[in-house]
């Protein structure tokens, strides 16, 4: 299957990872590269294609792995793989980057129903500090001032203005928002179904119809056709004897390539549409969950105090206090 590598993308990131490894008198390069858009447009994959278009090593972090039972798990992980891939770089002699994926979601708030931990804090910090001293990045409990060498960090995310600001100032993250054009989503698509022959008419067809869809939706699309001959396959040998049919057999399974027409892929796309469109209209979590019904509101919004009745005391005009006359003849 042949990939499609968006020159936009090439561009950006070739010229980011090059610019952070070359030394460039009086210029001060942003250390963090943050890939941000919407979902499923096939952001960390472009990645992994240019990593390898340019021979690239890659140090990886999971958004997952920001979050930890332990405080400073996280922070400590994050120093480590940096240091691993500046240790790649002095032993094999070739660039390499850190990459976090999902940064957002391990490190982002989004509400004020997100917690926001210790670790989430010092994942933050950690990021600012590595982005300003990218060459003397430290382990707990030890110090060595040998600088090491400087690495690229490439981050991934869909909104990173959940983010902690002065992480995503310009001078520490340069930010590329990916949006494919149609040209991209032509090519991706096209690669998709480079073994199924659809003709470029075709690709372009159906990159028009579905074009609210992101990029992974198609992937899922070819995959879906696929289904017809599973089915086929589980009735031919008996569900009860699939498992061990696929699991035990030690002969291998061949399935007939299925064929791809583009009125079946049109079909089987508006099915995966209505789907979705179930999902959204649903929301059975809505009826099921109060918190989500009722909006819970900001902490600042319940802690903060009135403005009205701050400055009550500071306004002339406000009308003063009645008094109300005792039964001892004194004013209370």
């Amino acid at each position: 299957m042949a990939y499609y590598t968006s020159p936009r993308f090439l561009d950006k990131l070739a010229v980011h990872i090059t610019k952070n490894y070359l030394n460039l008198e009086g210029v001060r390069v942003p250390l963090i590269l943050g890939i941000h858009g919407r979902k499923g447009e096939g952001k960390t994959f472009q990645c992994e294609l240019v990593y390898e278009r340019m021979g690239i090593e890659v140090v990886h972090i999971s958004g997952g792995e920001l979050e930890s039972p332990d405080a400073g798990d996280p922070a400590r992980l994050i120093r480590l793989r940096y240091r691993e891939a500046a240790e790649l770089v002095r032993v094999r002699g070739v660039m390499a980057v850190l990459m976090i994926n999902d940064l957002d979601a391990g490190a982002g708030r989004f509400d004020a129903l997100t917690q926001y931990t210790v670790n989430t804090q010092l994942v933050n910090n950690t990021l600012m500090n590595i982005a300003d001293n990218p060459t003397n990045v430290q382990l707990p409990g030890s110090y060595d001032d040998k600088p090491i060498q400087r690495v690229p960090v490439i981050v991934t995310g869909n909104d990173f203005s959940t983010l902690y600001e002065p992480l995503v100032r310009d001078g520490r993250m340069e930010k590329f928002y990916w949006q494919p054009d149609r040209s991209d989503r032509s090519g991706i698509v096209g690669g998709i179904f480079e073994p199924d022959n659809l003709g470029q008419a075709g690709i372009e067809q159906l990159v028009d119809i579905f074009s609210q869809q992101a990029i992974d939706f198609f992937g899922a699309l070819r995959a879906r056709i696929y289904d017809e001959q599973i089915r086929d396959f589980i009735h031919s040998v008996g569900v009860g004897n699939v498992s061990g049919r696929v699991v035990n057999s030690t002969q291998p399974l061949h399935f007939a390539k299925p064929q791809f027409t583009l009125a079946h892929l049109l079909e089987v796309g508006h099915q995966m549409v209505d789907e979705q469109r179930r999902l959204q209209e649903m929301r059975l979590a809505d009826q099921y969950n109060r918190a989500l019904r009722e909006r819970m509101p900001h902490p600042a919004e319940t802690t903060a105090p009135s403005a009205s009745g701050f400055y009550r005391a500071y306004d002339e005009s406000a009308t003063p206090p009645t008094t109300v006359p005792s039964t001892n003849g004194q004013a209370s």
